[in-house]
């Protein structure tokens, strides 16, 4: 069982992420624009932006795009204005799905993400309808050749995480959202090389999905939610096999 498995759930991302870079870096300026807007230009001054050029690095953006996108959140380069919404829904079988999405048009985004959920047999829920069933915190997952248990516990549990599982896939590092920017640091000025860190929605009841029309259906929808240019990320907690 494997549907709601963060390490399986990465991997199609990244899958995704390679076939679409040009996204990943659209995404990633708006992020960079938003920081730089609301806490300055400078990295050394303003955490969440030195978070943002960790993974602007590890996704291999441009350094002029990175530079475009600060310049144009401190106002040195004219550029639109994006904020930030969170949306709540069910899909098929009753999944919980919590979307995150930064947008310059607040009413073309509302629109395609009902129309997604629509299309496959889902729909949105008010605010606070299925975030109950979803821990919010910072997010780092780790491969188990980059660091050991020891060490990753050191470095983390000193910055301010909250926690470190350890699985047969790799650690999972856990932290309050105000502590995400700083473990970030802590782990980058450490070594450790991550396979995924967000400030994520990690549910905390799944709902099992056995019936593989359901499943598709599912998959599908997640697709069509990540395909969207001003979703950011896509949460839910369903509890099923791998398609083969």
């Amino acid at each position: 069982m494997a549907g709601h498995n963060k390490w399986s759930k990465v991997k199609r991302a990244k899958a995704v992420t390679d076939s679409r870079r040009g996204k990943v870096y659209s995404r990633l300026s708006r992020d960079i624009t938003l920081a730089a807007k609301s806490g300055g230009g400078n990295p050394d001054g303003n955490a969440r932006l030195r978070t943002l050029l960790l993974k602007a690095r590890e996704a291999n953006m441009p350094a002029d795009n990175v530079d475009r996108a600060i310049k144009k959140g401190t106002g040195e380069l004219p550029g639109v204005s994006y904020e930030d919404i969170t949306y709540e829904g069910y899909g098929p079988g009753g999944v919980a799905f919590v979307v995150k999405v930064t947008t310059d048009n607040k009413t073309r985004a509302a629109q395609d993400v009902r129309s997604a959920f629509a299309r496959f047999g889902g729909n949105l829920a008010g605010t606070g309808a299925v975030a109950f069933q979803f821990l919010h915190a910072g997010q780092f997952l780790i491969a188990p050749d980059k660091t050991t248990e020891d060490k990753l516990m050191e470095v983390a549990l000193e910055a301010g995480a909250d926690d470190v599982i350890a699985t047969p896939e790799g650690f999972e590092v856990r932290c309050n959202v105000h502590a995400f920017d700083k473990v970030a640091h802590a782990l980058d000025q450490a070594g450790i090389k991550t396979e995924n860190s967000e400030i994520a929605y990690i549910p905390t009841t799944t709902v099992p999905i056995t019936d593989p029309g359901t499943a598709q259906s599912i998959l599908k929808l997640q697709e069509a939610l990540e395909e969207n240019d001003d979703v950011q990320h896509v949460f839910s907690n369903e509890e099923m096999d791998e398609p083969s």
